[in-house]
């Protein structure tokens, strides 16, 4: 592996469980076994490292949500597709992480911005489309409003004033709001599939032998 990408996937590593600000440069550099001075060889301080992880971690993301929707049979088999992927994510994650970016990286945290107002908000509209084509979804749905909605919704988890994280698991809000969404969009032909949904994940058994 090249040295430029150790220094990504360790510094993403380190930022994902101890937040931003509390990982320095020398953290680092001493779990890469380095010197400071090469890591600043591959980057010239910690603002332009976090901006290289965001961008490799978004293209991670935005492969991933591509890789859910050509898996998925419908709609609300996409949203548990992307459930488990979030939980998964979310198991070894700072919530402090995103405040960090926010408010010490800004060129970083507009990359993330730009990401979740329009790539993430465009995968969202199309799921909700191609549930109401299937009429898994209402067909009173307002796709833009609902949309919006759903991506602002997920940023709620990472307000620790609201969700403290010592009294809420990340992961686990994030799947509660996420299914309580998809809940309010589903006829009750959806309803159906969400609990036959729910009902694979708890006995893990796969898709095909929850639809006999």
């Amino acid at each position: 592996m090249e040295p430029k990408e150790r220094i990504l996937l360790k510094a993403e590593e380190l930022f994902m469980q101890f937040g931003i600000r509390s990982v320095s440069m020398d953290d680092i550099a001493n779990h890469l076994g380095m010197s400071k001075k090469t890591l600043y060889q591959y980057f010239a301080d910690k603002d332009e490292l976090v901006t290289g992880v965001v961008d490799r971690h978004i293209n991670d993301i935005q492969g991933d949500c591509l890789h859910c929707r050509k898996d998925a049979t419908d709609a609300i088999h996409e949203i548990f597709i992307t459930m488990e992927r979030i939980m998964e994510e979310f198991s070894n994650m700072n919530p402090m992480l995103l405040y960090d970016l926010e408010k010490f990286h800004f060129r970083a945290y507009q990359r993330f911005r730009e990401h979740k107002d329009k790539f993430l908000l465009q995968v969202i509209k199309e799921n909700i489309e191609w549930g109401m084509k299937d009429e898994l979804y209402r067909s009173d749905v307002n796709v833009d409003v609902m949309a919006k909605f759903r991506i602002e919704s997920m940023m709620i988890p990472f307000n620790v004033a609201v969700f403290p994280p010592g009294k809420y698991n990340l992961g686990a809000t994030s799947e509660l709001i996420i299914e309580n969404f998809t809940y309010g969009l589903a006829t009750i032909k959806g309803h159906k599939l969400i609990q036959k949904y729910n009902d694979q994940r708890k006995k893990n058994l796969s898709y095909e032998e929850v639809k006999k």
